[in-house]
């Protein structure tokens, strides 16, 4: 069965924006104004969207949210254990899917359970001297909008805790 070229099924729409807003305009060219996807049709391994100027290049670029880094007393406190880390997760050895679904469902159940503090293990990658997918994509996951309402600021974990292979998390408070 082949099907017409200009009839997308909403799921290859879905994906084409995704790809379309990661590519860069050529020099001198504006890059097209995407809509925006809505959250429950974005599939679940999507990078963080770049900031697109319109067609005219009259607006300005949205800045894209930065998540903060832990500020030096706290990544002491919880790199010596005076802090409490209250959950952990490890993402060792799953695909990009299932280390986002993982990922999102703990960092939810642990900011409605009150939780400040996690740790999330990603591991350092393949041996053979590359950065792994998930120590890239992880940090990149924290500032997307989805995650914007759970996490307060995320960092390298201490060596004790995996090193550059795990990141602290401070989720932000539950409001009442």
């Amino acid at each position: 069965m082949t099907r017409r070229p200009d009839k997308l099924s909403e799921d290859d729409r879905v994906l084409w924006n995704l790809v379309a807003r990661t590519a860069k305009p050529l020099k001198g060219k504006f890059a097209a104004d995407i809509p925006e996807i809505p959250a429950e049709a974005k599939p679940s391994q999507s990078q963080p969207a770049l900031p697109v100027a319109n067609v005219a290049g009259t607006a300005k670029p949205k800045a894209q949210h930065v998540t903060h880094r832990l500020d030096e007393p706290t990544l002491d406190k919880l790199s010596k254990g005076r802090l409490p880390i209250e959950g952990r997760v490890d993402l060792h050895g799953m695909t990009q899917d299932e280390a986002y679904s993982l990922l999102f469902s703990f960092l939810h159940r642990a900011h409605a359970g009150g939780v400040r503090y996690v740790l999330v293990i990603t591991g350092k990658g393949s041996s053979s001297g590359g950065d792994g997918v998930l120590r890239r994509a992880v940090p990149a996951w924290l500032s997307t909008p989805a995650f914007r309402p759970l996490v307060s600021s995320h960092d390298h974990a201490a060596r004790n805790h995996g090193g550059s292979g795990a990141l602290y998390i401070r989720l932000r408070r539950v409001r009442s």
